[in-house]
């Protein structure tokens, strides 16, 4: 029987979206070994250590997983791709509701400190000791739909084309599925005439506010939006200093971060 702080990190409704996603596991063709500890448990501590933002060593005994096997299982999962996969089936249940807002999307980036690593560089806003950077890009409402991660001393501009090109392709309520909202929204430090040439060649129409021309209370009327979805991402204590070496695995926190943001916006 699942503890009630198990039950809490992962209900069953999660799971269910989880489960058909994992990995099977195989047994070895020259038997023994050590019997597998179930994925449940598994992706409970993983959850665990995202949203307590503690040390692997520090799991809690009640979930019956090895701090080895569950940090291993986690890498094993994040190279497979489970995270995306699973921020993109919760979009899916979104929009099958008719949820994501696709009249808009909104584009931004925040810094935090790292430890050495991939994906680190110096940060020009903490007096260049070393940092990463989330880029995030939401829908219209300010449901996360891509995030990435970059060394702090890369410009934000330049994770805006990886983000739109990154929108997953999410079930539509009628018709085909959709990637592309109609405007993308970003603050000046997006305004370089490429990027609007890149939103155009799509159908996308820009809304990017210019360098001395434009202030920034037309975009703060929806910038709140974002900075609200990186106040949801900064509520799991794994993201808020990096400690992962690899950035991959850091990657994986976040992605799987914005997938359990995205579940716990969907309506009961």
């Amino acid at each position: 029987m699942e503890s009630g702080l198990a039950l809490s990190l992962v209900p069953d409704e999660l799971w269910e979206l989880v489960e058909p996603l994992l990995p099977r596991f195989e047994t070895r063709r020259q038997g023994g070994g050590t019997a597998p500890v179930e994925d449940r448990a598994v992706f409970t501590a993983v959850v665990y250590v995202l949203t307590a933002g503690c040390a692997w060593r520090h799991l809690p005994g009640e979930f019956g997983v090895s701090v080895p096997t569950a940090n291993r299982r986690f890498q094993q999962w994040t190279r497979a791709g489970v995270w995306p996969r699973l921020h993109r089936a919760v979009l899916d249940a979104h929009d099958a509701a008719g949820d994501v807002d696709w009249s808009s999307a909104i584009v931004d980036a925040a810094s935090l400190r790292a430890k050495k690593g991939s994906l680190t560089g110096p940060n020009p806003v903490d007096r260049g000791k070393p940092g990463s950077k989330i880029h995030v890009l939401t829908d219209g409402g300010g449901l996360p739909l891509v995030v990435g991660v970059s060394a702090a001393n890369l410009h934000d501009s330049q994770g805006f084309v990886p983000l739109v090109t990154g929108i997953p392709a999410v079930r539509s309520r009628r018709g085909p599925r959709r990637r592309l909202p109609v405007k993308v929204r970003a603050d000046k430090g997006y305004d370089y005439p490429e990027l609007r040439r890149f939103l155009r060649d799509r159908g996308v129409v820009p809304r990017i506010a210019r360098r001395g021309i434009e202030d920034g209370e037309r975009l703060g009327r929806y910038r709140w939006k974002i900075e609200r979805t990186l106040a949801w991402l900064d509520g799991y204590r794994r993201l808020t200093v990096r400690y992962e070496r690899n950035g991959h695995n850091f990657l994986g926190f976040l992605s799987l971060a914005a997938a359990l943001t995205c579940w716990k916006k969907l309506p009961i």
